[in-house]
């Protein structure tokens, strides 16, 4: 395909487009340059360029102006070269539009890349000495954290603060499981944060005690953020050093942009310190919390909605729990825990208040919703608030749409409610999920194909720390579906797995839309951001088996290479 560039389309297309309440497109002066027909800087050519505006639209060169796509093709890319033109042959490369990973908890995620994991301990043993190891390297005081420890991988058990008390007495430590819905504290950490066997149960959360009442050191949901929250915050400098860390890990996999769905502020605070300073390397859409809604606004009212590097306008609610933690919100009970259902993580009539009121602001409303029960409230709760304030380009998301009943499946569709989702769980949570739940109620749980065949958007993204920060984990879990464990070759649920490029655009041209930045973002065309990516294997032909073996040749953002 050559597409040349009809700059009269492009200046059109682009002054509409900031007009809208999600893509801002170039700003005049750009369009100006543009229009000016000033040559190209830079010629990619000798390349497979797939675009992402369509399941298989390909071209072979690319021409950029001022880090903007201005051809493809290389017929249309000459035409606007001048002796002063750089070009690069990519030697038949693979070339896609950088990736965007739609759901990160970046800051809590890079503050990890320093700390012990704990995710293939395998028993008790394993938990307590890769522990011990970390707290004799660290000095007395500091706070161990990040972990990752999944106790399926043990048979369920849940740790307690006496399996490491006796190896941790001068170190806090705090290490989450996987899911991030669950917290274990030693005892140094519950002194050190004022909490004894006398706090009380916390709303929307659980508080692990023994049959005598003492506790055993497990905080869940609601409960673990307010243990979590009494732990001492790291300096500015600190968070946004490590955060430069989790930088240079997305961008060697390719990813360019990430989604914050914001439960605190601090990637938002965080994101915008590193573009005062300069030298940002990847792009931020990061949301905030949802009771925090008025916050927000008084933010948009000064500064708007920020720039191609760092945006906001988004907010986001958890309510339920998760799976693993037996906190998501089912209509029928656990199987292997008949006496609950899961719980709400946030009150329902709080929720449905913000959401009506940051709407009604002009917010892009993101709720976490888990079970088929959670879902239908929340997808109940979107309708409600669209009837309230009326018609207009809202893009409401669910993050995870995990367990859904087969009904709520076209309701995403019908109601224009995106799909925010995490290939890489079901390969994960298939391991183990028939005993939580039964095979009936999985036979839609991560319904993906189902999804995309309903017309709905779907967006892919990692849940980083709980899963790699690395899509191409994300792309095979999705094609292939084969759980983890091995126990599933022909794919755990097969009639979900989701084809190649579907799954690609769902890591580019749907994550920018699920983002507001398709304007800019998410596909190779004129006008378009030059972020792309160059891999050493065609991920569109390359057998399934191999994609996570691909490697990320170079990385450009705006026509500037990042990485490689």
């Amino acid at each position: 395909m050559t597409t040349t560039f009809d700059r009269r389309k492009f200046l059109v297309r682009s002054a509409g487009a900031a007009a809208g309440m999600f893509a801002t497109g170039l700003d005049f002066k750009r369009q100006a340059a543009f229009a000016a027909g000033i040559p190209v800087d830079t010629i990619f050519t000798n390349a497979r360029i797939w675009t992402g505006e369509g399941r298989r639209v390909f071209t072979d060169a690319i021409g950029i102006i001022d880090g903007r796509i201005a051809a493809l093709g290389l017929e249309a890319a000459n035409s606007l070269a001048s002796a002063r033109t750089r070009r690069i042959n990519l030697e038949g490369a693979l070339v896609t539009p950088g990736f965007t990973d739609c759901h990160v908890h970046f800051t809590l995620a890079s503050a990890t890349l320093g700390q012990p994991s704990l995710r293939d301990a395998a028993d008790k043993a394993e938990f307590t000495r890769r522990i011990a190891e970390a707290a004799r390297a660290m000095m007395p005081g500091q706070w161990l954290q990040g972990g990752n420890w999944d106790n399926d991988r043990w048979g369920g058990e849940l740790p307690t603060r006496d399996w490491i008390d006796a190896v941790t007495p001068n170190t806090p430590v705090a290490v989450v499981r996987y899911d991030l819905h669950m917290v274990l504290l030693n005892s140094a950490a519950l002194k050190a944060i004022g909490i004894d066997d006398g706090i009380a149960d916390v709303p929307g959360g659980v508080v692990g005690r023994d049959a005598r009442g003492r506790l055993t050191g497990i905080f869940k949901d609601a409960a673990k953020d307010l243990v979590v929250g009494r732990i001492p915050t790291p300096r500015d400098a600190e968070i946004d050093a490590a955060n430069r860390k989790g930088i240079a890990l997305g961008i060697s996999k390719g990813v360019t942009q990430v989604h914050e769905p914001g439960v605190s502020w601090e990637t938002f605070h965080s994101a915008r310190r590193m573009r005062a300073a300069g030298g940002l390397d990847m792009r931020f859409y990061a949301m905030t919390p949802l009771k925090d809604w008025e916050k927000l606004a008084a933010v948009v009212a000064e500064e708007g909605r920020g720039d191609e590097f760092v945006r906001w306008g988004g907010c986001k609610v958890v309510f339920d729990g998760s799976l693993g933690s037996r906190t998501a919100l089912f209509y029928k009970p656990y199987f292997d825990d008949p006496a609950t259902h899961g719980i709400t993580v946030t009150d329902e009539a709080d929720m449905r208040n913000w959401a009506i009121q940051a709407d009604k602001a002009g917010f892009q409303i993101s709720a976490h919703a888990i079970g088929d029960e959670a879902n239908d409230i929340v997808l109940d709760m979107l309708a409600a608030t669209a009837r309230t304030n009326g018609p207009r380009d809202r893009r409401s998301r669910i993050e995870h749409a995990q367990h859904l009943a087969p009904s709520a499946i076209g309701r995403f569709a019908e109601q224009n409610v995106i799909a925010s989702v995490q290939p890489f769980h079901a390969i994960d949570d298939g391991r183990w999920a028939l005993r939580r739940i039964g095979e009936k109620r999985l036979e839609t749980t991560y319904a993906f194909e189902s999804l995309i065949a309903s017309g709905a958007h779907v967006c892919f993204g990692s849940d980083w720390p709980v899963a790699p920060l690395d899509p191409l984990t994300g792309l095979k879990a999705a094609v292939l579906r084969e759980t983890l464990d091995g126990a599933n070759p022909d794919g755990w649920f097969p009639k979900q797995r989701v084809e190649i490029h579907d799954a690609l655009l769902s890591y580019t041209r749907n994550a920018a839309y699920a983002g507001g930045s398709e304007a800019d973002t998410g596909t190779l065309a004129p006008g378009r951001l030059a972020d792309f990516v160059v891999w050493d294997e065609d991920l569109t032909t390359v057998d399934p088996d191999r994609l996570d073996q691909a490697k990320v040749m170079g990385t450009w953002l705006g026509g500037r290479k990042v990485f490689g």
